[in-house]
């Protein structure tokens, strides 16, 4: 018996050396892999950041990560002032607010229906939401500038509104509604004994336990919402109600030869976007745990 103990154990910190080993490699590929995926995502900011503070000759010369000579600040100023830069900000402001309002408002009564109450067709409604995930956006934009036409809402703000949250609502019903699945029926059955109605159980516990999932859902609108440009060059024409993607696209129209300043403006166009994520980047990982392994 001393003699098989006494060849076994040896074998065992050889076999636990060898499977740390076997880890250690494991993570070090694993780190290689996000250094490769870090350097690609901060290659072009850095690149534009540069881009934008250079004068023509500097960026023509074909060194992109050359340092500018002397910085060249003068190309943001031109950026604001020039490019309307302060209109199209606060018009993509306007838009995102209202729709993550209306989005937050549909998305968190449709999932309270699907999550919390006990009818036969929830699931029927929860597949009709996911099925709205799959429609392409530009399928949509003749038959919408037809019904906003005759509806006389073309060339509005409410023109670009509405088909946001419409298009947005299936996502954030999939986020919240899986989330809402997983709170607990004892919390309602005690504030109904206690009197209270479906909507003051709505407004008192469902949405306040909902906050992660619900701030997922403002911060993925709001990227998704700012970026968009098909529906707002589609439906608006005045230049008055522009959003800032297509100040970027009319700036470089106008600006075809001033390539520093076209920078400039890139930059302050990708800027609130790149801020915002940065600052609740942790409140969007949370959301989306939260909301797949609850639900």
């Amino acid at each position: 018996m001393n003699a098989l103990t006494t060849r076994v154990a040896p074998g065992k910190p050889a076999a636990a050396e060898k499977s740390s080993r076997r880890f250690s490699i494991v993570r070090l590929l694993v780190y290689v892999l996000l250094g490769i995926l870090f350097v690609t995502q901060l290659y072009p900011l850095l690149w534009l950041a540069l881009y934008s503070l250079k004068n023509n000759e500097e960026i023509l010369s074909g060194n992109f990560f050359a340092l500018p000579a002397s910085p060249q600040w003068q190309n943001f100023t031109d950026a604001i002032e020039s490019g309307n830069y302060f209109r199209y900000l606060f018009n993509s402001f306007f838009v995102t607010s209202v729709t993550m309002v209306g989005v937050l408002l549909l998305a968190s009564l449709a999932s309270f229906a699907i999550s919390r109450f006990r009818w036969r067709y929830g699931q029927v409604v929860l597949l009709i939401f996911l099925v709205g995930m799959m429609i392409p956006m530009q399928a949509t934009l003749l038959p919408l500038m037809i019904i906003f036409k005759n509806m006389g809402i073309l060339n509005t703000h409410l023109s670009i509104i509405l088909p946001y949250i419409a298009f947005q609502t299936p996502i954030s019903v999939f986020i919240l509604s899986g989330f809402m699945k997983a709170i607990p029926h004892e919390i309602e059955e005690s504030a109904v004994v206690d009197g209270a109605g479906i909507f003051r159980i709505f407004r008192s516990i469902i949405l306040p336990i909902s906050v992660p999932p619900m701030m997922t859902v403002c911060i993925l609108t709001f990227i998704n919402i700012w970026n968009e440009y098909i529906m707002a060059a589609t439906f608006i024409s005045s230049e008055k109600l522009k959003t800032l993607p297509f100040g970027v696209y009319s700036f470089v129209s106008q600006y075809s030869v001033n390539y520093g300043a076209i920078g400039a403006f890139l930059v302050l166009g990708a800027l609130p976007v790149i801020l915002i994520y940065f600052l609740l980047a942790d409140k969007i990982t949370k959301g989306m745990v939260a909301g797949a392994v609850k639900g």
